[in-house]
């Protein structure tokens, strides 16, 4: 059933194929789909939380997904609570969702999580009379990413959520898909709701598992899709396991999708398929890139379409029926402008016919009164061959305000040295500007990803 036409996620649960057998799959618990038609994960029947605002706290993707699939349908609205977002803020959290029941995995604190209900889930699933109402329009409540302080939540219809995912989208054949991401976040629900419309099964990753171990898993059991952020992808070329997957077809999205991650992913997986999506949680998925190169063709602003784009004063903006209905809260700012467009905040260059994101419009780095994109001197750093990756930060200087530097992941830890320096500096003169070289170059062995997928960056 094409997404436009599911009434709930239910509708994508058909498991009539004659090989069957389309699981979920966390570390430690594996669940066949078929089995939720006349099972169920909740301690309570779904039925009793039909009309309420639900929110999904556990600590498990696995249970997380199972409750969903439950509940869309049934409740008014589900909360998809991410595992990083700060305890302080959970009740801000309820009072501006009014939330009316919580669903754990494990037992929670009461004091934490105000008046409302509790229920469980877990993976052994019980047996119950299978579901006979008709489905409701649930609302979809996601936290969008790099805030801090008091979260800020978006509401999304199904429809919308599932208006990129196309009829015929596994077009190579029944998919298992793999992510490194959580589902509870934007970008990971995306592929969940992928795998789920185009008949596949899905292996989910967890936050304490090294990545070599999440391969091995990826490998067992067949996977032909993953997705990731770039800095994902880049710690999978950095594991020794990194071969043991053979992916038929690979996703990047989150980041910035640079030259270089491109060109090592296409070289350790040759036969793949490499596509780099553009998406952002308010914004919706605004589309997918599968030529190898970084950026996207400029013809896509301004062309006809459900997915319009123009760029205005160098950010993007995006108006579709993929972006995200609101914010919570009675006082929030509006989400779109006058026209209907988003203000994604990410900037853009053009370069010839592509544009290529430059970075965040608040992340900029002020040097003396000229702007340095970090994200633009990373995909520069980058291409030196012997670097893995690298993360450019602000650092106060009494002079021009801050300086530009940078951290650096080698290929190979032992080959730092003066010389090697030397040569990414060099790299960087000769492709920028002079305020973005960076002023000193550290190597370290590893750098920070948050629970997003995504760099972690210091703040001068």
């Amino acid at each position: 059933m094409p997404p436009a036409e599911a009434r709930w996620l239910r509708d994508w649960l058909d498991d009539s194929s004659e090989d069957g057998g389309r699981t979920l799959s966390g570390r430690t618990a594996r669940v066949e789909l078929a089995a939720l038609a006349r099972s169920s994960s909740l301690d309570v029947d779904p039925v009793a939380l039909r009309g309420r605002c639900v929110l999904i706290a556990t600590r498990d993707q696995l249970t997380a997904a199972l409750a969903a699939i439950e509940l869309d349908g049934v409740a008014r609205r589900i909360v998809l609570l991410p595992p990083d977002v700060p305890r302080e803020h959970l009740d801000a959290v309820m009072a501006d969702a009014a939330v009316e029941v919580v669903v754990g995995d494990v037992a929670q604190d009461g004091a934490a999580l105000g008046s409302a209900s509790r229920v469980t889930c877990a993976p052994p699933l019980r047996p119950i009379a299978p579901t006979r109402h008709d489905p409701r329009p649930t609302e979809w409540v996601l936290f969008t990413s790099g805030t801090t302080g008091r979260p800020k939540m978006v509401i999304h219809s199904l429809a919308g959520l599932a208006g990129a995912i196309v009829r015929g989208g596994a077009r190579d054949g029944r998919p298992v898909w793999g992510t490194f991401y959580d589902i509870r976040r934007y970008g990971g629900l995306q592929i969940f709701l992928r795998a789920l419309h185009d008949g596949g099964s899905l292996v989910l990753s967890d936050a304490e598992e090294p990545v070599g171990d999440f391969l091995a898993r990826l490998a067992a059991q067949g996977v032909t899709h993953v997705s990731g952020t770039p800095s994902h992808w880049r710690r999978v070329l950095m594991s020794p396991a990194a071969r043991a997957i053979s992916p038929r077809y690979i996703r990047l999205s989150g980041e910035i999708a640079d030259q270089a991650i491109l060109d090592g992913l296409a070289a350790l997986y040759p036969t793949a398929r490499i596509g780099h999506a553009y998406a952002s949680t308010e914004a919706g998925v605004g589309f997918d890139v599968d030529d190898g190169r970084e950026g996207f063709p400029a013809s896509l602003v301004g062309a006809p379409g459900p997915v319009e784009m123009k760029v205005v004063d160098g950010s993007l903006r995006i108006r579709s029926p993929r972006t995200a209905i609101a914010y919570v809260g009675a006082n929030a700012a509006p989400l779109a402008d006058a026209q209907g467009f988003v203000d994604t905040g990410d900037m853009l260059e053009l370069v010839g016919e592509r544009y290529r994101f430059a970075g965040r419009k608040g992340g900029i780095i002020n040097v003396g009164g000229l702007k340095v994109h970090p994200e633009e001197v990373e995909a520069v750093i980058n291409r030196h061959p012997q670097v893995r990756m690298s993360l450019v930060h602000p650092r106060k200087s009494p002079i021009t305000g801050a300086i530009v530097v940078a951290a650096v992941v080698l290929r190979e830890e032992g080959a730092q040295s003066v010389t090697l320096r030397e040569e990414i500096l060099g790299l960087c003169r000769a492709r920028l500007a002079q305020h973005k070289v960076p002023a000193t170059i550290r190597f370290v062995p590893a750098l920070a990803v948050a629970a997003s997928g995504k760099l972690e960056r210091p703040h001068a």
